[in-house]
């Protein structure tokens, strides 16, 4: 047996789940921050459904769903573009948070702001740039896989 079967047959058996288990809590990590936090708790899930009936059955009713909402947000042109400006928009904020430019101070609720950019630095910029990425990648997948010819892209010559 080679070597590169023994680490393939490793990972399949034990770096699948313990990696499955490392994304799971990184993943609720990431929740609150901007980034893609809920991709990486159910990447996580994913792997763990290779070795527990548990994490396959919260796994099927994902699927199910965002494929739903995949063929829902490709259905029409407007939401193709609506979605290709949410693309832009993360990555404009990115570079606003990388640039960490100065803002007004103001108060919401007792709580200050300002000089200073929330969070601001190049760990959010990167996590919005990921999130940038992630939507991007999935929208053009989307697009490959769900989004049918309408009947107008039908014409027949004759």
């Amino acid at each position: 047996m080679s070597v590169g079967a023994r680490i393939t047959g490793w990972f399949r058996r034990t770096g699948s789940e313990l990696l499955g288990w490392v994304l799971i809590p990184v993943g609720i990590i990431m929740m609150p921050a901007p980034g893609p936090g809920t991709l990486v708790l159910v990447a996580g899930v994913a792997l763990l459904s290779r070795h527990y009936v548990w994490a396959q059955r919260i796994l099927d009713p994902l699927e199910r769903r965002a494929i739903e909402a995949a063929k829902f947000g490709v259905a029409t042109w407007p939401r193709i573009l609506l979605s290709a400006l949410g693309v832009v928009w993360l990555l404009v904020l990115g570079a606003v948070w990388w640039a960490e430019p100065g803002i007004p101070e103001f108060e919401v609720l007792g709580v200050g702001f300002g000089p200073e950019l929330p969070a601001a630095g190049w760990l959010t910029a990167l996590g919005l740039w990921a999130s940038a990425l992630a939507a991007l990648g999935l929208l053009v997948y989307s697009v490959v896989k769900w989004r049918g010819p309408t009947p107008s892209d039908d014409v027949t010559l004759r």
